[in-house]
């Protein structure tokens, strides 16, 4: 199986492409990249996580935020190593780096938040829809789609920050 095929990838196109659940991308690419081999913050999935987080930041007016994270997924793709370019017919990497260009530059001149799609091969498509009924969507634009970092319990990352930060200094 390549890697754009497995299930939480088909989720993760879903989520970007259906609903803009941003945060549920990012939960379910992060799953999916802990379960790697290779798990580091190098791996290619990793500019995918990226991509989705930086654009919740800019649906909720976090602009610096924004532009920090999708520059740094600008350049995990611009880094893209061969073993996952070789499926560049299935997500168009290029046309997902003019993508991330395009939103920096809207950044910059404080343009309202602008959506895109993930550049995807019909097959790819096909089964990402056929993932679909797997899933539950929240509602496109809903507050909780928008907001969902404020629904969810995430004390036990907030505990991690702060014991990150007593140790550093």
């Amino acid at each position: 199986m390549h890697p754009y095929s497995h299930p939480l990838f088909l989720h993760f196109i879903v989520y970007f492409n259906d609903n803009q659940d941003y945060f549920e991308c990012h939960e379910v690419l992060e799953e999916y990249w802990k379960m790697q081999e290779d798990f580091s913050k190098e791996h290619p999935l990793t500019g995918y996580i990226l991509m989705a987080t930086g654009l919740y930041h800019w649906r909720r007016g976090n602009l610096t935020g924004a532009a920090r994270t999708l520059t740094k997924a600008l350049h995990r793709f611009q880094q893209m190593p061969i073993e996952y370019s070789v499926y560049k017919e299935e997500v168009a990497v290029n046309q997902l780096i003019d993508h991330l260009k395009d939103s920096l530059d809207r950044l910059e001149g404080d343009a309202i938040f602008t959506p895109f799609l993930l550049p995807i091969s019909p097959a790819l498509l096909e089964l990402s829809e056929k993932a679909k009924p797997t899933i539950s969507l929240l509602p496109k634009n809903s507050a909780s789609v928008i907001h969902k970092h404020m629904q969810r319990d995430r004390s036990d990352i907030l505990i991690q920050r702060e014991e990150k930060k007593k140790g550093s200094s």
